[in-house]
């Protein structure tokens, strides 16, 4: 970013540019070797600018800060690290953004698994260095996939090198947080269902891209809304099941309306203008999302509806009146013979195979060639590389699912009864409850977690609004292999439901083409798409973070 005046100019720092030798340059970068090199090569063998002044997004090592010392001190007039290596998604949601991290990670194949462990734990320190926490850390205790382990590891010694680092000079000791490192192949369930809640259908069944939604006037003209926390009836609607999502908007809009009024300070005039323009204000509001939920009831009838029975019945392994699901084929067997899309089938068949823990070499090729995928059948037989077992061998008893909490007396629609995995972790950790010996500490934090247990002074009371949350302990929960929109919905159900402590959700983004490591994996309830794509993707439109 170049300044001079009023003229700035914003460019890449890997691309060619021209010399501008007048201006001074402003670098925001990451402390890569990359990164680095095309700084360095910017001065030599002639200054491109002026001066610079160069921020970086978290510590840059040693050997790389004496190499641009060495080379270009002269030049710099400032250096600074700033903890910004993470991207803020929603008010409690941030993702690390790595584009191949999910491949990197997962795939058989992968040569760079420990530098993009090393890359996401230190996006994970600025992270707890911007909320100014030095959690605990914990993490899924696992014999066959390290991952979880190893990321806490390195995490909680980056931690600990931060604060000794500080430029406080009384060390931080640990804080009441705890962070929670947890697997994707924890809750395989999740990203596979047709979730009925608005956020998760919007992305799911309609396209929406860099959370943009096009939209039709009755005149026939395009518009365009940004599903972002800007839009604050997104905000109120978006975890809302989409049977109470139109019932919803009218009163949503007013009570937006009115609150709006009663935040501006302003004049008798200013008044009379505001209800001039809150028509407007509400119609827009209404128009966008009516349509969208519109949009997504036409989908759902036309497609989902005929599909969600079956799947329902076998994530939860029993139907809506309670009876088990003795034969899961039974349960199948309607969804392979009506003429669903190729995408659907494969969750169901997926839903199947998770249902029974891994099923035989004859039945998957079977269920395979009835799907029409036999070219495509790392779709499926891929998920064993995140640790979730797809053909049943000898060694499956090693492989043992979460324990579930009982929510029989919670009130659901039949056609949404399943609740992701990671909300039962998130409430067992808020209650103390989680097993020392499945999710060992790597560190622990203070003894008092404002759980359950004795609240510490600080807490006399708790309100709902931000920033009474944030007075409370903190709960970071970050998923290796992407976060579903039901589980960032939990993270908020959680808060909402225990004012002492703030769930924050985090994940490993992933963008990888289908001919390598791949997975069918919805978009809908998950923040990226399907294999229809030619590689999966995630949203990168920032968010108001606390």
């Amino acid at each position: 970013l170049h300044i001079k005046q009023k003229n700035r100019l914003v460019e890449d720092l890997h691309k060619n540019r021209e010399p501008v030798p007048e201006m001074k340059a402003i670098y925001f970068m990451r402390p890569t070797a990359e990164c680095i090199d095309a700084f360095i090569n910017d001065f030599k063998p002639k200054a491109k600018y002026k001066a610079a002044y160069v921020f970086f997004t978290d510590y840059c090592p040693d050997d790389l800060f004496d190499k641009m010392k060495k080379n270009c001190a002269k030049h710099i007039k400032v250096c600074k690290e700033i903890n910004i290596s993470f991207l803020p998604l929603e008010a409690q949601v941030f993702s690390c953004d790595n584009a191949e991290a999910f491949k990197s990670i997962y795939s058989p194949n992968s040569k760079d698994r420990d530098q993009t462990l090393e890359m996401i734990a230190d996006q994970i320190v600025t992270l707890c260095a911007t909320l100014d926490e030095y959690p605990g850390v914990r993490f899924k205790k696992d014999p066959n996939l390290n991952y979880g382990k190893k990321l806490a590891e390195l995490v909680d010694n980056k931690l600990a090198r931060h604060y000794e680092l500080d430029d406080n000079p009384n060390k931080k000791g640990k804080t009441q947080a705890q962070l929670l490192i947890v697997d994707r192949a924890l809750d395989p369930v999740s990203p596979i269902l047709h979730e009925l809640t608005y956020q998760a259908m919007a992305y799911d069944l309609i396209q929406i891209k860099d959370n943009t939604y096009e939209y039709k006037l009755k005149d026939g003209c395009k518009k365009e809304a940004l599903l972002n926390e800007e839009d604050e009836l997104w905000v109120k609607l978006r975890h809302m099941h989409i049977a109470e999502v139109t019932g919803q908007i009218p009163k949503l809009v007013k009570e937006i309306s009115a609150s709006r009024g009663e935040r501006k300070q302003i004049s008798i005039g200013g008044l009379s203008q505001l209800m001039k323009k809150m028509p407007g204000f509400r119609k827009q509001m209404k128009t966008v999302h009516l349509s969208l939920a519109e949009d997504l009831m036409n989908h759902y009838q036309k497609n989902v509806e005929k599909l969600c029975k079956a799947e329902q019945d076998l994530a939860v392994g029993a139907d809506a009146e309670g009876q088990k699901v003795k034969d899961p084929m039974r349960t199948l067997l309607p969804v392979l013979l009506h003429p669903h899309d190729t995408t659907d089938k494969i969750r169901a068949v997926l839903l199947y195979i998770f249902s029974l823990n891994g099923t035989t070499a004859e039945n998957l090729n079977k269920l395979i060639q009835h799907v029409k995928i036999e070219d495509e059948r790392g779709y499926i037989l891929n998920w064993e590389h995140l640790g979730v077992p797809i053909l049943s061998t000898p060694s499956m008893f090693s492989f043992r699912k979460q324990s579930r909490r009982d929510r029989s007396d919670e009130e659901t629609y039949k056609v949404s009864r399943w609740t992701p995995v990671i909300k039962d972790l998130m409430e067992d950790v808020v209650e103390n409850k989680l097993e020392v010996k499945d999710w060992p500490y790597q560190s622990e934090c203070p003894s008092v977690w404002n759980g359950s247990r004795a609240v510490s002074a600080r807490q006399k009371h708790k309100g709902s609004s931000p920033d009474d949350l944030r007075s409370g302990s903190r709960l970071i929960v970050f998923v290796l292999g992407g976060v579903t929109y039901s589980e960032m919905r939990c993270a908020y159900e959680v808060t909402h439901a225990n004012k002492s402590c703030e769930v924050i959700i985090g994940k490993s983004p992933h963008d990888f083409k289908s001919s390598q490591v791949c997975f069918i994996v919805n978009s809908s309830t998950c923040t990226v798409h399907t294999y229809r794509e030619s590689k999966l993707r995630y949203s990168q439109t920032p968010g108001a973070y606390r």
